[in-house]
């Protein structure tokens, strides 16, 4: 049950009254088994977070993947001080001359903006160099681990169509609510509606209209992937000639242990414009799956970068004061 549980949880988290009771009656199985084999998985950190996720630039945020180039002896140093931003979901050492990877985003009315708070951060952590890669194209982003062992090894990404939204302040209230990890209850949802004084149908209307406009891209459970048993994750950047950017990133993102594909720019000291993603239980399975890759598309100028440390994982906490108090202290 538990490897269904978790794939299931992962793929789409019920915004209902009683989720977990949804979830159970679709297994076959009881609610109380449900929130028990959940509190258990929370317990042992395999299940990280069940929360909203949001698509960072349909709320006015500005965002990149950042690489910095650090001296072996400043690495720790560096890695508190980047981590230290709120703006800093994800940091990692990666076994490549830029050892530091980061993502990076700035806040709607940020003072500063994104490259100026990149600048900051070179100049505070003595980074011999730095590169900006923001997203040009995504083709995918879905981390979703196969715990089962059933998903094919390739998928059609669909496209879907979102509809127009002008955020309201009670749109805002609510993007709050849903950014938080929920309680393993019956009814995770309550505290947030009693705080808003909303009802179940309000909430959920309002949380609805965020999925459709985009802004929130899914409610989902996301896994500490290597306590999940996925030991291997590598950034596997690729060289690939302009014209065939489009074509070869939407192939590449059909593959299922590919959680995200972009399109980023190139630079004269880093030549890969096309990253994608690979997760998988062991490095050997992660490049054997990058070697069909590099074979499917034709490409032969391509690198893989493994994460060695894991400096920060976590989601953004949207519209927080954590930003301004930042920006005022530099």
């Amino acid at each position: 049950m538990q490897d269904e549980l978790l794939y299931q949880m992962q793929n789409a988290f019920p915004m209902t009254q009683q989720p977990f009771k949804e979830i159970a009656a679709a297994m076959n199985t009881t609610e109380e088994e449900v929130l028990s084999t959940v509190q258990r998985l929370k317990d042992e950190k395999i299940i990280r977070q069940t929360s909203a996720i949001f698509d960072t630039k349909r709320l006015g945020y500005k965002s990149s993947l950042v690489a910095f180039k650090v001296a072996e002896e400043k690495i720790d140093e560096a890695a508190q001080t980047i981590n230290a931003h709120p703006g800093v979901s994800h940091n990692y050492l990666r076994n490549h001359d830029y050892n530091i990877w980061f993502t990076m985003a700035v806040a709607p009315d940020s003072t500063l903006g994104l490259e100026k708070t990149i600048e900051i951060l070179k100049e505070q952590t003595g980074a011999d160099d730095a590169i900006i890669l923001p997203t040009l194209k995504m083709f995918k982003i879905s981390v979703k681990m196969d715990t089962t062992g059933k998903r094919a090894k390739k998928e059609k990404v669909k496209k879907t169509a979102h509809k127009a939204i002008e955020l309201t302040p009670r749109h805002i209230a609510v993007i709050k609510e849903l950014q938080k990890d929920i309680a393993v209850t019956s009814e995770p949802y309550k505290e947030a509606t009693e705080k808003l004084d909303l009802s179940y149908d309000e909430f959920f209307g309002i949380a609805n209209e965020l999925k459709e406009s985009g802004v929130m891209r899914r409610f989902a459970t996301i896994l500490n992937h290597r306590k999940a048993g996925f030991g291997a994750n590598a950034m596997s950047v690729w060289s690939v000639p302009e014209e065939k950017g489009e074509e070869i990133g939407r192939q590449m993102a059909e593959f299922s242990a590919v959680s995200h594909c972009y399109l980023r720019p190139s630079y004269p000291d880093w030549p890969y414009n096309l990253f994608a993603m690979v997760h998988a239980k062991t490095q050997e399975e992660c490049d054997t799956l990058i070697e069909e890759m590099a074979k499917e598309s034709g490409l032969s100028e391509y690198g893989k970068l493994y994460s060695t440390v894991e400096f920060k994982k976590q989601r953004l906490v949207y519209f927080d004061d954590a930003f301004r108090e930042w920006e005022e202290s530099v």
